[in-house]
């Protein structure tokens, strides 16, 4: 049984919450009431759940070394704290792409972004999770591939506003992980901590979280002036989640860091409270 569990951490099954962005353009389009469009989102989200742990395997089979030597990632990483072989892992990896290669084949609408979003975290886990920038930018398109994912599965086209919106939500997120990781491990968790500062990374999270803000606001206020009521959220979900960041030394991790705040749980959900009763009224 604890074997089956420590498989099963392998996966990162917390961070499936990520690929809700998946869900984005449902909610944005009005088409959360359609049942064909819901099967049709929820299909993505189950298909980027998949991709997602196969590159999570992956990247950890690749720094498995590093990992043990990490003082965090050495207890919790099931394949850093031996409680998966690499055997194991690699079998387990094998089988979630092909699952996701016979999804993406099942839903060929599905097929480029599916195969984009797999290549590009092949490439994240060899060459550009080392390269400085490129790195954070890498991990921020990760997240505009789940919506563009999520608005190709329904049919509509993906709003310039909620391209620009995520990419710079994802800078934010991508930026305080890195400060993160400064802050707890130094430069020795990661190559490329070696290029940045803490000073630095700051700039990048304090001007992707004011275009986030901006872009978002301008998206309501120009597409959907009804949904006005949900920037308030927003703008309390961002200031939450740095006091986090600041004042509790969390934030390394954004999807703990949201596991573990009840209050900006309940900022999660007046949001969506908020969205759907705008859109149905």
């Amino acid at each position: 049984m604890s074997s089956l569990s420590a498989t099963f951490r392998l996966l990162r099954p917390k961070q499936w919450v990520k690929n809700t962005f998946v869900i984005a353009p449902l909610v944005f389009s009005g088409l959360f009431t359609d049942l064909a469009s819901i099967h049709a989102a929820l299909v993505a989200f189950v298909v980027f759940c998949l991709a997602s742990s196969a590159t999570y395997v992956l990247n950890d089979y690749t720094d498995v070394e590093r990992d043990r030597r990490h003082p965090i990632k050495s207890r919790t990483r099931p394949l850093a704290s031996g409680e998966v072989s690499k055997g194991l892992a690699i079998t387990v990896m094998i089988t979630l792409y092909v699952m996701v290669v016979s999804f993406a084949l099942a839903y060929p609408h599905l097929v480029a972004v599916v195969f984009a979003y797999l290549l590009l975290n092949v490439a994240y886990t060899f060459y550009l999770k080392h390269q400085p920038v490129l790195d954070i930018f890498t991990i921020a398109t990760g997240f505009v591939l789940r919506v563009y994912a999520g608005a190709v599965a329904i049919d509509v086209p993906l709003s310039s506003w909620m391209f620009i919106t995520t990419l710079s939500l994802a800078l934010y997120l991508a930026s305080i992980k890195r400060k993160q990781e400064l802050v707890k491990s130094g430069t020795s968790s990661r190559n490329v901590l070696k290029e940045y500062n803490e000073a630095l990374v700051d700039k990048y999270a304090e001007m992707s979280a004011t275009c986030a803000i901006l872009f978002y606001s301008l998206f309501i206020i120009s597409d959907r002036p009804e949904m006005v009521y949900t920037i308030p959220f927003v703008l309390f979900g961002l200031y939450r989640y740095w006091f986090i960041v600041e004042v509790k030394d969390a934030g390394e991790s954004p999807t703990d860091a949201l596991f573990n705040d009840r209050l900006l749980q309940l900022t999660i959900l007046g949001w969506i409270g908020a969205c759907f009763y705008s859109i149905a009224v």
